[in-house]
Parts: C-alpha cells; structure tokens; sequence
C-alpha cells in the first residue's frame, strides 16, 4: 500500500465517520448513533399512573420480585405487544404509552400476575428447603401479594379514554 492509497483510505474513513457519526455537544466527542440511547417515543406522555407503577413494580424492595427486561418483553408478546428491549423502565412506558381500554390493563396485569405467581412458587419452596430463611421469603411473598392488589386498585381507578372523546369538553 503506497501513501496516496492511505490517504484515500482516510478520506473514505473520515467520510463514514461523518455521515455515521454524530457529534456529543457534552463532551466533544464523535460517538456512534446509538438506537437504544432515546427517542422522542421514549418522551412521549404516559397515563398517570404509569410513574408510579413503575417505581414499585421495579423495585424489589417494595414489589417482592425483580422483573427482568426479558420478563417485560415476555409480557408484552403475550398480550400481541412489541416493544424493544431498552431500560425497564422505558419499556413499561413503552407497555402501558397507549392505554384507553380496562379490558388491555387487566390482560397486561394478568401476565405481570403469572410472573409475579411464578416467583412466588420458588418463593415458597425456597422457605419450606431452607427454613431459617423462611421469614426473608414470607416478607418477599407479602410484597408480591401487595403488588398484585395494587394492579386491581389501577384497574378500578382507570377511566377509559374514547378515540371519539374530545379532552377539552367538559
């Protein structure tokens, strides 16, 4: 390879990087695009009580159970959902961004239910091989239970929304 061969080989490289590429104000630094980083879907408005759905159900402490992005993503193609696979938190919103109708609520709280269910059974034989952690495990169950009522209390609170209703009419 002679000198003019790199050169080219640089302007060819300089060229992708641009066209590739963006520029981070932040720090000054050329980063590739990155498809999962956020988009203007991940901003959009959410239902109310999305927020606080999501700081309890994905925090262990207080739900029971720890719902993984692949357990998200199971909940969503059971209920003929797609979302992508991004931050947990971004992909309940994404779950619950165009909720109108009761009747989808309780089918995505029914499969969050069934995976709340299935930790709850290792739960229970965990405390009855290991039973002087039985206490851990009962407070852990506890929460779980708790969590699942909460789903019933946003079922009965939600107000379903029309696509012919008018926002502004009162």
């Amino acid at each position: 390879m002679n000198h003019e061969d790199l050169k080219d080989l640089r302007a060819e490289f300089d060229k992708f990087v641009q066209e590739k590429c963006e520029l981070n104000p932040e720090d000054g630094l050329q980063t590739q695009t990155n498809p999962d980083r956020g988009d203007a879907v991940d901003e959009e408005p959410v239902p109310q009580f999305v927020d606080a759905l999501t700081q309890k159900l994905l925090a262990p402490a207080i739900s029971g159970v720890y719902l993984s992005r692949i357990d998200i993503k199971r909940v969503a193609e059971a209920i003929d959902e797609s979302i992508p696979i991004k931050e947990r938190v971004k992909m309940v919103r994404a779950l619950f961004r165009h909720t109108t109708k009761k009747e989808y609520l309780q089918s995505a709280f029914d499969e969050i239910d069934k995976h709340i269910n299935g930790r709850i059974l290792i739960y229970t034989e965990l405390s009855e091989a290991f039973p002087s952690s039985k206490p851990i495990f009962d407070e852990h169950i506890t929460k779980a239970k708790k969590t699942m009522k909460m789903f019933d209390t946003i079922i009965s609170d939600f107000e379903e929304i029309e696509p012919t209703s008018d926002p502004l009419a009162i």
